[in-house]
């Protein structure tokens, strides 16, 4: 089963579909075979560019194709659950872009579908694989430079307030939150766990969709400040402070990065010579999965994804922010 080449399928053929599709043509033993899009023009030219033997208009053609082993799902957040579903109900091993749903309930659905069926689900938050974060992972569980005593992580970016835009859009996820602010609140959740206490504070567009949130989580002996923006564009850094040292994951922490450690006053910066855009890393402990038979990752496992669900939840109340 090592060897089993792993064939794909892909609903949803927006920019991240794009970045899957580029990585996984790098993977041994993987394999595009069919893509599916609402719009059959767009279909053709995402499977032209990217190798795809099949290209549907229907999500439900291609979760029925006998030919699809694992289905990546990259469409809007509010349509996550939806589509994971259609493909688990078709045995479909199911790789589905974060943020897992809208919230706890949805989660809580699809992982019963998953484990109903005897079919692989898994949350598609790559940075969990990624060999930078994991020597960041690795330094906090050694306590190599004591124990972790506070977390600054933050992501934004402009852009201009555009209500066709499906970042703007509250009715499908849209705002800061649950696109860009899952990553610093994965920051905190994956190296110090569920905080015991949550402040928060948001801004808002005229939409309702929240344009900027700030946070701080409390811990026993730590403290985690988190942030995440559309107004403005902002370093993007996780600065973990140690006892005896600070160790930073450089600009755009949450993809392939550099890590900076400063101990007595000295810079070390390790690079990590990534090849691709990042999203291997994730894919092909997938594809190891599908092929040891397991239905779900004992790296982002369903109990991380509630938790990090229910947390955004728990932010979401703080600030007054309801889909």
């Amino acid at each position: 089963m090592e060897n089993k080449t792993i064939k794909w399928g892909i609903i949803g053929l927006g920019k991240i579909a794009n970045k899957f599709a580029t990585d996984l043509a790098t993977i041994e033993d993987a394999e595009l075979v069919a893509v599916a899009s609402r719009s059959q023009e767009n279909a053709n030219d995402f499977a032209k560019k990217y190798n795809s033997k099949k290209a549907y208009n229907s999500y439900e053609e291609l979760a029925k194709d006998p030919d699809v082993d694992a289905v990546y799902i990259a469409t809007p957040h509010s349509f996550h659950k939806e589509h994971s579903i259609l493909c688990l109900q078709n045995k479909k091993a199911v790789l589905c872009e974060k943020p897992f749903a809208m919230n706890l309930q949805d989660v809580t659905e699809m992982i019963a579908v998953a484990k109903e069926n005897n079919t692989l689900l898994m949350e598609a938050l790559w940075t969990y694989f990624l060999p930078h974060y994991n020597f960041v992972l690795e330094i906090i569980q050694q306590e190599k430079f004591g124990k972790l005593q506070e977390l600054q992580a933050d992501f934004g970016f402009y852009t201009p307030y555009n209500t066709d835009s499906r970042v703007f859009k509250k009715e499908v996820g849209g705002g800061s939150l649950l696109d860009i602010g899952i990553y610093p609140i994965f920051a905190a959740l994956s190296t110090l766990g569920k905080p015991k206490n949550i402040k928060a504070e948001a801004t808002f567009f005229e939409n309702g969709a929240d344009s900027s949130c700030s946070m701080i989580f409390e811990y026993e002996n730590a403290k985690a400040h988190l942030k995440s923006t559309l107004l403005e564009n902002t370093p993007t850094e996780a600065i973990y402070t140690f006892e005896k040292a600070v160790v930073k994951i450089n600009t755009k922490f949450h993809e392939p990065s550099t890590v900076t450690i400063i101990k007595n006053n000295k810079e070390e910066t390790i690079d990590f010579g990534y090849e691709t855009i990042g999203y291997s890393y994730e894919t092909e402990h997938f594809n190891h999965l599908i092929r040891n038979n397991k239905k779900e990752s004992n790296i982002m496992t369903f109990e991380f994804s509630k938790d990090l669900m229910q947390t955004l939840d728990d932010v979401r109340k703080v600030i007054g922010l309801e889909y």
